[in-house]
């Protein structure tokens, strides 16, 4: 069984036992999360839409890690005008521990 979950402004395929790094989260380590599912598949079966309403993803988040350093630059020619600039995305590491498909 596996379900297509939204973590923020994407969506995740996951199975239980998964380790997933997900979007920053407020809560802290240690503690359980719970993620609505898009899309729900079990075996041959497919459910999405209303006939989730029960449906549900547990988690519990294991940690916390940075992503890649992404650096850039903007100039103007013949300007002098440059500028650097860099990000560092932070993530959660969360455990699926269940999909359950009615509550």
């Amino acid at each position: 069984m596996y379900a297509v979950i939204r973590v923020g402004t994407s969506q995740e395929r996951v199975t239980e036992g998964q380790v997933v790094r997900v979007d920053l989260r407020s809560e802290e380590v240690g503690s359980d999360v719970e993620f609505q599912p898009v899309l729900l598949v079990d075996g041959d079966e497919v459910t999405a839409g209303p006939a989730l309403k029960g449906a549900s993803v547990t988690a519990k988040i294991i940690g916390e890690e940075k992503g890649p350093k992404i650096r850039a630059l903007t100039y103007k020619p013949k300007a002098i005008q440059r500028r650097r600039w860099g990000h560092r995305q932070h993530y959660s590491t969360v455990e699926i521990t269940k999909i359950s498909a009615k509550a």
